[in-house]
């Protein structure tokens, strides 16, 4: 280290120099006593800071910037149950594979393990929901440790990190080069594409009569979208999408059979299920696509391709595992393409979209959910990111949204966190201005983050919000009707002692001095949503659907495309 290049700093203005060096723009920073210090030197940084109102909201808000950019989002929070309040947000990037660097303060080291005021073990809590962590000793080790924080968030298989970094640190002055950059020597997320497993793909294509593609959010990581597109073409396979890999290719496509899963379309889990080729890039054979693994595919040669070797064989035995980064695999794969007709293949396939098309039964005197996202769709133009929350409100916003780019829509995949549309909006506009974002939410997963109306409002973030308002919990209570004989075990958020829908979003959002609308009728829709997309900033619209509506088709837990729901 040249001495020349060492300055005085404190550990707190160490940790935010740090920050701009590796091009932070935004922080979602919610501060405390053991964060006071951070915040102080935020002040004279060129970071903007925006302050949730409530942890939980700002990790969610760091999430959905990184999902719409593919940057490593950064939120800070102080100890105790600031940083509690992050557990929910944090876990879901891990489960997503969301690249997100986590500060947060901590008691004095020498109160750590003294059950100190606000201090918990945030490391020990964290421990299986973070991809690395880090306890700060000594300010000095604060550039080699953040640098090394955002390389591990960012490479491989990305994911959270947390840096935990006591006040006494924080106040710890040192001669320092901030420029120290990252040596792990036990981690290289490096894996080359190797020529003879191309050569073994390219023959099992050769052979398949039936192939299909089964693709998920590790294209979109990989910004493997284009050299997917040209794969699936240059082949001529069919691509069935997870959840995660939505706009990965485009819905519209005459290849592409939309989502898979539990309420993916008929088409789709038909042709995953009877292929004899299953190609799959980039996802990770969770149980909603699934379900029983065991009866999954079970003609297919499956051929598992992903930059994570631990999910190699995890979930679902693969004849060939390559452990690559999916992007390079199709670039060779792109070199020499075999295409082939697979007549009596592709007619199976329109014969099964043709029989079975997503459908729902038109109710005049409802405003279906089905028919708000439909005429949003045409309404936009297709060109909105769509960021939901958790529910039925998701998956039909996964299903009659149609999408046709990679980080269009931005969802809480395997944690499934209800609460997570409003926040992960925010940070998904605030990381792109120019475009337009909708939260598409269900009153009871709104309910959960509302309080970030008051930072759209002070932070002037246009996030447009739709609350498909059916007065339940309505995936529990779809469950509840399907296999518990309709009996309601507490998934009504109604009131009837109220003679209106409870609550009055629109009064809340007001109150928030954010403009809102109310619909009762199929006829009240297209106006008001005409007015929500031309307010400029943020806008509330409350959609009084009714609870009369399923998301079909349906896969039960556990079962097989075989027992699929359709009515």
């Amino acid at each position: 280290m040249n001495d020349e290049n060492k300055q005085l700093l404190m550990g707190r203005d160490i940790t935010i120099r740090c920050l701009e060096k590796h091009g932070v723009e935004v922080v979602f920073a919610y501060p405390g006593g053991q964060a006071i210090e951070l915040h102080q030197a935020l002040q004279d940084s060129t970071i903007r800071v925006i302050l949730p109102r409530h942890e939980q909201g700002g990790a969610f808000a760091a999430d959905g910037y990184a999902r719409a950019t593919g940057k490593v989002g950064v939120c800070m929070a102080t100890s105790g149950p600031g940083a509690t309040n992050l557990l929910t947000g944090i876990a879901d990037a891990y489960m997503d594979s969301i690249p997100v660097v986590i500060i947060t303060g901590q008691v004095p080291a020498s109160l750590i393990g003294k059950n100190a005021f606000q201090e918990t073990d945030i490391i020990g809590m964290t421990r299986p929901i973070v991809k690395h962590s880090y306890l700060v000793l000594k300010a000095a080790d604060l550039p080699q440790i953040i640098s090394e924080a955002f390389y591990l968030a960012a490479s491989g298989r990305p994911g959270p990190v947390l840096i935990d970094i006591p006040k006494n640190v924080q106040q710890e002055k040192c001669l320092i080069d901030l420029d120290a950059e990252a040596n792990i020597r036990s981690y290289d997320p490096k894996r080359p594409v190797k020529s003879e497993d191309i050569a073994t793909l390219k023959a099992l294509i050769a052979k398949a009569e039936r192939p299909c593609l089964y693709i998920g959010g590790g294209i979109i990581t990989a910004n493997a979208a284009e050299e997917l597109r040209k794969f699936a073409e240059g082949y001529h396979i069919p691509v069935a999408t997870t959840l995660m890999g939505l706009g990965a290719f485009p819905d519209e496509h005459p290849l592409s059979l939309r989502l898979l899963g539990m309420h993916g379309t008929v088409y789709a889990n038909y042709a995953v299920n009877e292929a004899d080729l299953l190609l799959t890039f980039g996802a990770r054979f969770d149980d909603r696509v699934t379900g029983n693994p065991a009866n999954f595919a079970v003609d297919a040669t499956i051929v598992h391709v992903d930059i994570d070797e631990s999910e190699i064989n995890k979930n679902k035995p693969a004849r060939y595992g390559i452990v690559a980064d999916i992007r390079e695999v199709l670039v060779e794969l792109n070199k020499e393409p075999l295409y082939r007709e697979y007549a009596a293949w592709m007619a199976q396939i329109a014969a099964w979209k043709r029989q079975f098309p997503l459908h729902y039964k038109v109710k005049p005197h409802r405003v279906q959910p089905q028919y708000v996202i439909e005429t949003l769709y045409e309404l936009t133009g297709g060109r909105a990111i769509i960021v939901p929350g958790v529910g039925q409100h998701q998956m039909w916003a996964a299903q009659y949204y149609k999408y046709s780019f990679p980080r269009q829509h931005l969802t809480s995949g395997g944690l499934g966190s209800m609460g997570f549309g409003l926040p992960a909006a925010m940070g998904a506009k605030v990381a792109r201005p120019d475009q337009l974002v909708i939260n598409i939410d269900g009153d009871g997963s709104f309910q959960m983050n509302i309080q970030e109306l008051g930072t759209l409002h002070v932070e002037n973030i246009g996030v447009k919000m739709i609350i498909l308002n059916n007065q339940y919990l309505g995936m529990v209570a779809q469950w509840e009707d399907r296999f518990y004989g309709s009996r309601r075990g507490n998934t009504v958020l109604g009131s009837e002692q109220d003679e209106r829908p409870y609550p009055d979003f629109v009064t809340i959002a007001r109150g928030y001095n954010i403009p809102g609308r109310e619909v009762y009728s199929r006829e009240e829709l297209i106006p008001a949503l005409e007015e929500m997309l031309a307010t400029d900033g943020p806008f509330l619209l409350d959609v009084h659907t009714g609870y009369d509506e399923h998301v079909l088709p349906m896969i039960p837990a556990g079962k097989d495309y075989h027992s699929i729901i359709t009515e």
